[in-house]
């Protein structure tokens, strides 16, 4: 299958183009710079130069593949809103040059934005509508047009190797305060999931996924964050604090939101649907063997 693929140098990009390739995929990776289009062409795939904002470019790279993969989005969280609606335009975009043709979309989301309505997310359960990222609904709405459009949520960790997500922001505010923290008893819960389990989910859907389902990348249901904080705080050697509502903001700056919150999520349908089994470390077995303490 000749898959088109937009974030292919990211951290869960990267390990997707070579999932992709090792199983007889032809990888077309959308690439904005010269480094980045090298470093596609050294891992084998085939370089299509363009941007999220150049729609043309998107329109021509779905146009040429038998499926489309898209991970890439604008970590701009000081300006969510814009990025959120150029995610939207480039779904939309890509979407309506699959119109008709079955062919299959997977875009990218994450569990934190469902709406859970029971002591797990689950597949099920529908985003939040107030959540300004519409990649889901974008999805849905694509396939009532004869796209075989499906979604991937992602935890708020994904881990392994040349991990720069949330876990190695927590150790830097650490590393930087000297202390490790939580919030409040720490009993809220992170799901987690490694590259490698993702990239291998990714792939499942391409060939197998369904028409407007959305479908759960999920390694570990819930870390407690209390957890994570005691194993930055034995790599670090800092001491393990807990911080109130009121002092978290102080300590987390802008992820106290994320870190505060509790997201217990289920990967039950995915796995019996699609024969999807994660395979690699859990969290926080990652972090203990990971270069996660490494000083940069």
């Amino acid at each position: 299958m000749r898959v088109f693929v937009t974030g292919a140098t990211g951290f869960v990009g990267s390990a997707v183009v070579q999932e992709l390739i090792n199983n007889g995929h032809h990888v077309v990776s959308l690439a904005r710079t010269d480094a980045a289009a090298t470093s596609l062409a050294a891992a084998g795939a085939e370089v299509h130069r363009g941007s999220l904002e150049d729609l043309d470019s998107l329109k021509s790279g779905a146009t040429k593949a038998d499926g489309v993969i898209h991970l890439a989005f604008i970590h701009d969280f000081n300006n969510y809103g814009p990025a959120a609606e150029a995610d939207r335009r480039a779904i939309e975009t890509m979407g309506a040059a699959l119109v008709g043709s079955g062919r299959p979309l997977i875009v990218t989301s994450g569990t934190l934005v469902v709406e859970r309505k029971g002591p797990l997310a689950t597949e099920d359960d529908k985003p939040n509508p107030n959540f300004p990222r519409k990649s889901e609904e974008a999805a849905i709405a694509l396939a009532s047009k004869g796209v075989r459009a499906s979604t991937v949520r992602l935890p708020p960790s994904v881990h392994g190797e040349g991990d720069h997500g949330f876990v190695p922001m927590i150790i830097n505010i650490a590393r930087e305060k000297g202390a490790s923290a939580y919030i409040g008893d720490g009993t809220n819960r992170w799901p987690a999931v490694h590259r490698l389990d993702a990239a291998h989910l990714y792939r499942l859907v391409l060939e197998k996924g369904m028409a407007g389902a959305s479908y759960h990348a999920i390694g570990d249901e819930g870390v407690p964050t209390k957890e994570v904080a005691e194993v930055i705080g034995r790599g670090l050697k800092v001491p393990v604090v807990s911080k109130s509502g009121e002092d978290a903001g102080s300590h987390f700056g802008w992820m106290a939101r994320f870190f505060s919150l509790d997201g217990p999520t289920s990967s039950k349908r995915t796995e019996q649907e699609l024969g999807w089994r994660p395979k690699q470390r859990g969290l926080i077995e990652d972090m203990e063997k990971a270069d996660y303490f490494k000083s940069t």
